[in-house]
C-alpha cells in the first residue's frame, strides 16, 4: 500500500469517525494503533517475503508458512480495522465499546471483516463465558485471523496516542483485572504470536 492510498484511507475512516461521534481523542488513539498495526503487518509480510525466497521458491514455502512466516497479512484490512476499531467509543467507553462499535459498522454496511476487527479487538479477546459475565452476549469475542489479532495487539501497545512496550501493557493489565487474570496471559501470548516470538 502506497503512501497516497494510505493517506486516503486514513481520511475516510477519521471522516467516519468523526460521523458517528468520536471525540479528537479517540480519533488520536486509532491514528496510533493504525500506525503501529500497519507496522506490524509490513514486517510480517517482508519476513514472509525474505523466508520465501531464501527457501527457493513460493511452493516450498507455503507448505510451511505457517510455521515459517506466517500468512500474507491484508496490510489495508488491517490499516482500516485499526483506525475504525474504536468507532464504539463514540457512543460507549465501557467494555461494551466493541460490540456496540461492531454495531455501528454493520449499520454503515462496512465489509464484514472490518466488522469482525472492531468486535473482537479488547485486549486479546474474549471467551464466551467471560463475556457473558461482563454482560456481553455469550459468545467468543477471540481474535481469528492475522489481521485481528495484529489490531487487538497494536491496540494494547497503544495507551492514549503513546506508544508502550509489551512489560508496560501486561503491567496495567494486572493493575487493572489483577495480576492472574486470564487475559493476561492471553495478551502476552498474542503479543508472542503477533511478533511470531515463538518458533
Amino acid at each position: 500500500m502506497d503512501a497516497a492510498t494510505e493517506e486516503r484511507i486514513k481520511g475516510e475512516c477519521v471522516e467516519i469517525l468523526r460521523k458517528v461521534g468520536c471525540s479528537e481523542e479517540v480519533i488520536r488513539h486509532c491514528i496510533a494503533v493504525a500506525e503501529l498495526a500497519l507496522e506490524i503487518a509490513r514486517l510480517r509480510n517482508s519476513k514472509r517475503r525474505r523466508s520465501r525466497s531464501s527457501e527457493g521458491g513460493e511452493c516450498e514455502a507455503e507448505e510451511g508458512s505457517k510455521e515459517r512466516g506466517g500468512e500474507e497479512v491484508d496490510e489495508e484490512l488491517v490499516f482500516r480495522g485499526a483506525l475504525l476499531h474504536d468507532i464504539g467509543r463514540s457512543r460507549t467507553h465501557g467494555i461494551k465499546h466493541a460490540y456496540v462499535g461492531a454495531e455501528i459498522a454493520r449499520s454503515l454496511g462496512l465489509d464484514e471483516r472490518i466488522v469482525r476487527i472492531i468486535e473482537r479487538h479488547i485486549g486479546a479477546g474474549i471467551p464466551a463465558e467471560e463475556a457473558k459475565n461482563l454482560g456481553l452476549p455469550a459468545k467468543d469475542f477471540i481474535p481469528e485471523t492475522i489481521e485481528e489479532k495484529i489490531v487487538a495487539c497494536a491496540d494494547n501497545l497503544i495507551a492514549h496516542d503513546r506508544r508502550m512496550s509489551i512489560e508496560e501493557a501486561l503491567k496495567e493489565f494486572k493493575e487493572r483485572l489483577g495480576a492472574n487474570h486470564p487475559a493476561v496471559e492471553r495478551a502476552r501470548k498474542l503479543y508472542e504470536e503477533v511478533f511470531a516470538l515463538k518458533e
